[in-house]
C-alpha cells in the first residue's frame, strides 16, 4: 500500500515542500478548509486548554481534524486534571496522534530537523572515535 500523502499545509509546516518540490508542485489541495478554530463548547475547560495546545504543537491542523481533535483534547485534559486515563483511552490518543500527523514517527518522515543541534555523546562511540 502506498504511503500517503503529506499534506501541503503539512509540508510547509515541516520544510518538506522546500525539500522536495517535484512533489508538491500542481498538487491541488482540497478547497474550503478552515483553519481548526476555537474549542467546541461541549469540552470542558482543561479539554479547551489542552486543544489550545495539541494546536499550537501541531500548526497544520485544520476544520477536517476537529472530530479527532476534540477526542484527544477530551483525553489529554483528562490528564491535565489528575485523573486516571486507562490504556484503551492512552492508545486512544495515540491513534488521534496519528491520524493528525503529530506523532514523532509522523515528524521524521516529514523531515522535521531535531529541536537542537547537539551532538549525541554516545555518537563518539559510534564511530569509532
Amino acid at each position: 500500500m502506498a504511503k500517503p500523502r503529506i499534506p501541503r499545509a503539512k509540508a510547509r509546516a515541516t520544510g518538506a515542500d522546500v525539500a522536495h518540490k517535484e512533489r508538491f508542485v500542481g498538487r491541488n489541495e482540497p478547497a474550503g478548509l478552515a483553519d481548526i478554530g476555537e474549542p467546541f463548547d461541549w469540552l470542558n475547560d482543561n479539554a479547551k486548554k489542552a486543544w489550545r495546545e495539541i494546536v499550537a504543537e501541531v500548526p497544520w491542523l485544520n476544520n477536517s481534524h476537529r472530530g479527532f481533535l476534540a477526542i484527544a483534547a477530551n483525553i489529554r485534559g483528562r490528564m491535565i486534571a489528575g485523573e486516571d486515563c486507562g490504556v484503551q483511552a492512552l492508545n486512544l490518543l495515540r491513534q488521534c496522534y496519528g491520524q493528525m500527523g503529530a506523532t514523532p514517527a509522523d515528524a521524521s518522515k516529514a523531515g522535521v530537523p531535531p529541536g537542537d543541534d547537539q551532538e549525541d555523546p554516545a555518537e563518539a562511540h559510534f564511530r569509532g572515535a
